[in-house]
């Protein structure tokens, strides 16, 4: 995950698990970029209850009321930005496959479903949207319910919702799909390689000229770019995701191996003093607190 923009990352996340899944609401109150791939037994799906202006998924507009779908083994690159509120469920992919026989045997491919769609008025929609709903009403609740018997929480029918949602995408017409531009697509692939770039060579000194050479575009076609992607500079992204990256790495580092120096040094921040300012100012605390306290586990690890 790579911020965009300097502020301090705000988020509503909530989380629960029935039985053998997860179901998760989220809010954002800061632009994001980010990407994970789906290990190859579980599956996700869910609902965009709003998204924020600009927010996209490999280039594709995000738009409010539109499901999505994300299969085993796939990947999915999207920016967030504030205000994007969606709600998910993750579940073991031999649902999916349970589901698809019910609705329909014949269905064999099921890389074929869309993986973004705007919800229809029909199929069920409104069951859905109220379901969805319903989801996020009962997660902003849980904070207030804790261990009050009184407000026990309810579990989601999460067979009868998937259900509809496959049987809105199986049903989808050709304009519910969403889709980008071709002068989009061709945005998304400059990032993309200029991403590949600055990961690869973090640690060295890179320049616009750089960029470009890697992207195979020009200097106002790179800006362009990112503009129309991220809303920021490709300087102004190196530099986030240079200060990212060192979080990660320290979030993650053993400090009898590893220093803030080291760590910031293999981010390409050489200046410690400006690198420990910005930090602070973003994460809350200094590049040394973060490096001191025991690493998180994590089961699916964001790029």
């Amino acid at each position: 995950m790579v911020l965009l923009d300097s502020a301090a990352p705000r988020a509503f996340i909530k989380t629960r698990t029935q039985g053998d899944s997860l179901i998760c609401s989220a809010e954002c109150a800061f632009p994001l970029r980010g990407r994970f791939s789906m290990p190859a037994e579980w599956f996700l799906f869910g609902y965009i209850h709003h998204a924020g202006e600009n927010s996209w998924c490999h280039a594709i507009p995000l738009a409010s009321d539109t499901l999505f779908t994300v299969m085993a083994g796939h990947t999915a690159d999207f920016t967030f930005t504030a205000g994007t509120r969606v709600t998910v469920a993750l579940l073991p992919a031999a649902r999916l496959r349970e589901s698809l026989a019910r609705l329909d045997p014949l269905q064999v491919d099921v890389d074929g479903l869309s993986s973004l769609l705007r919800l229809s008025e029909v199929k069920k929609g409104d069951q859905l949207r109220q379901a969805h709903k319903d989801i996020w009403r009962q997660m902003t609740n849980l904070s207030l319910a804790g261990l009050d018997p009184a407000r026990p929480m309810v579990d989601t029918d999460l067979e009868s919702l998937l259900d509809i949602h496959l049987e809105n995408c199986l049903g989808a017409a050709r304009n519910d799909i969403s889709n980008c531009s071709r002068s989009r697509r061709r945005h998304y692939q400059i990032v993309l390689r200029t991403e590949e770039f600055m990961r690869a060579n973090l640690s060295n000194d890179i320049y616009i000229a750089n960029m470009c050479d890697a992207a195979e575009t020009s200097e106002r076609a790179l800006r362009y770019a990112f503009d129309d992607l991220m809303g920021i500079s490709p300087i102004r992204y190196l530099s986030m995701l240079r200060l990212c990256m060192a979080r990660r790495n320290l979030s993650s580092s053993d400090m009898s191996r590893h220093s803030v120096k080291s760590v910031a040094m293999n981010c390409g921040l050489r200046d410690l003093s400006r690198f420990a300012e910005s930090y602070r100012r973003i994460f809350g605390e200094l590049p040394h607190d973060t490096l001191l306290r025991p690493a998180p586990g994590n089961a699916f690890p964001m790029n």
